[in-house]
C-alpha cells in the first residue's frame, strides 16, 4: 500500500522533514495540505506539487485519502490536534516536543494506546545509523560501565519574533532545541534522570533562551544539559559518555548530512567512524512507514515522550519558569 500523508500547517520545517524523506521514501506519499491561511496553503502546495489543498484543519482530517498525518504545529497545538487526528482515525507523526507537557502528554499516550493507530514522536536523529552505533557501542560495555552523560544542542536563533519565543504557543529554548538534549541524554544513558537544578537565561519573562541542568541517575550516573537558542555558545550539538574503561564523543547528531562524527576510546584503542550522508528525516520517514504499514517496533513512542516531558516540565520548574500550557 501507499501511505498517503496530510500536513497540518505549511510549516518552515515540512519540506526538509516530510515532504523530500516522503519523495526518497517507497510507498509515501504526500497528498493534502491545510493551513489556517488557505492562500498560504495553496501556495505551499504549488512550490511543493502537493495536490489537494484543504480549507481547514479538519477538513484534511475528514479526507478518507489522507491515512496519516505531519503535526508540526507550534508546540502548544500539538496536543490539541494529535487527539484530533486519532479520533478522524488517522495515525500520525507528531513533531517534538510531543505535548505542552507531561500531564497533556498523559493524556494523548492514553487516546493512542485506546486506538490501533500509531503515535510516532518525530525525534529524527534517533533513527539514523549514527545513532544506533552510539547505543550499540555503550550496549556492548566497550568503556564500561556509564559514569556520566553530557549533552549540548545549541544553535544561533536570532530572529526575536519566532514562535519559539512565544510564551502562548509553549516557546522556549529547553522545549526547542533543548528536548532533543535531553532526549539524546535519556537514549545514551538508557535511564530516566532526576534534575538536581536547573538555571536559564530569559529572553522575556517565562521564556528561556538558554537552559544548563544539572542530571543524576542511580548508582552515581551524574551529567548535564545545555541548550541554547540565544548565547554566546553559538553552535554546539555534542554529547560526551564517561564510563568506567574509556568514553564515547558524538557529534552532530542531529544533522548528520552535513558533517558528524563517533570517537570511542577505550582499552581496545582509539577510533573514529563515520556513516550514512543520508539525512536522519529519511530514515525516520522509513521508520514510520514500517509502523504504519507492518506493524513494526519504533523507539519514539508516546510513553517515550512523556518522560521527555516529565524532565523538561522539572528543569523548568527547578528553572524558577514554570510549565509550559497547551495554547488556548
Amino acid at each position: 500500500m501507499t501511505l498517503r500523508l496530510g500536513i497540518l500547517g505549511a510549516a518552515r520545517i515540512a519540506p526538509a522533514a516530510c515532504i523530500k524523506p516522503a519523495r526518497r521514501t517507497d510507498g509515501v506519499e504526500v497528498v493534502a495540505v491545510a493551513a489556517r491561511d488557505q492562500a498560504k496553503a495553496q501556495a505551499f502546495a504549488a512550490k511543493h506539487s502537493i495536490p489537494t489543498v484543504h480549507a481547514s484543519y479538519d477538513d484534511l482530517l475528514a479526507d478518507d485519502k489522507v491515512d496519516a498525518v505531519y503535526n508540526p504545529l507550534p508546540n502548544g497545538l500539538h496536543g490539541r490536534w494529535t487527539l484530533a487526528a486519532l479520533e478522524a482515525g488517522k495515525h500520525v507523526l507528531c513533531e517534538k516536543p510531543f505535548t505542552a507537557n507531561a500531564e497533556e502528554a498523559r493524556v494523548v499516550a492514553a487516546a493512542a494506546a485506546a486506538s490501533d493507530l500509531v503515535v510516532f514522536e518525530a525525534f529524527h536523529y534517533r533513527y539514523h545509523p549514527l545513532m544506533g552505533a552510539a547505543l550499540d557501542t555503550l550496549a556492548s560495555g566497550e568503556i564500561g560501565q556509564l559514569q556520566r552523560v553530557e549533552t549540548s544542542m545549541c544553535i544561533p536563533l536570532p530572529m526575536l519574533n519566532d514562535i519559539r519565543y512565544n510564551l502562548s504557543l509553549a516557546g522556549g529554548a529547553t522545549m526547542d532545541i533543548g528536548c532533543y538534549a535531553i532526549h539524546l541524554w535519556r537514549s545514551l544513558s538508557g535511564i530516566e534522570p532526576t534534575v538536581v537544578s536547573a538555571s536559564a537565561k530569559t529572553l522575556r519573562p517565562g521564556i528561556d533562551r538558554a537552559m544548563f541542568a544539572e542530571l543524576t541517575g542511580p548508582d552515581g550516573m551524574t551529567g548535564t544539559m545545555r541548550c541554547a537558542l540565544l548565547s554566546a555558545r553559538l553552535l554546539s550539538l555534542r554529547a560526551r559518555v564517561v564510563g568506567s574503561d574509556g568514553e564515547l564523543k558524538l557529534f552532530n547528531p542531529l544533522g548528520p548530512h552535513v558533517a558528524h562524527s563517533l570517537k570511542v576510546e577505550s582499552p581496545r584503542g582509539t577510533r573514529k567512524e563515520t556513516f550514512s550522508k543520508t539525512t536522519t528525516y529519511t530514515f525516520q520517514m522509513e521508520a514510520f512507514r514500517d509502523a504504519v504499514v507492518e506493524g513494526a517496533p519504533f523507539p519514539t513512542t508516546p510513553e517515550d515522550a512523556i518522560r521527555t516531558m516529565e524532565i523538561i516540565d522539572a528543569i523548568y520548574v527547578a528553572a524558577g519558569l514554570g510549565v509550559r500550557e497547551p495554547t488556548a
